[in-house]
């Protein structure tokens, strides 16, 4: 089994700053891609971010230039730096992980359980 662990998020005024966090452990022989999404009350799960193994990043247009992906290959963990935030990204953000396991060998996609980011004066 895996565990995705999120953490950072939190209220913060229109133009502020947050860093999520998400944490993997369990039985991982590798991770693959890593990355964040986010759901707002009434709409889809969107894609926001996400990162390859080699770094390869990608980025939903709506946070281009604003938030930045990284990610500690070592810790198994990715960051979301989530930099001038809108009302309008306020959402909950779930942590995805596609996670090559030791016991049983297999490749499957898991997700953290979701962290509330709120954008509001």
């Amino acid at each position: 089994q895996v565990q995705l662990v999120e953490s950072g998020g939190g209220l913060v005024q229109p133009g502020g700053s947050l860093r999520l966090s998400c944490a993997a452990s369990g039985s991982i022989f590798s991770i693959n891609a890593m990355g964040w999404y986010r759901q707002a009350p009434g709409k889809q799960r969107e894609l926001v971010a996400a990162i390859t193994s080699g770094g390869s990043k990608n980025y939903a247009d709506s946070v281009k230039g604003r938030f930045t992906i990284s990610r500690d290959n070592a810790k198994n963990t990715v960051y979301l730096q989530m930099n001038s935030l809108k009302p309008e990204d306020t959402a909950v953000y779930y942590c995805n992980a596609l996670v090559r396991t030791v016991v049983p060998a297999r490749t499957y996609d898991y997700w953290g359980q979701g962290t509330q980011v709120t954008v509001s004066s």
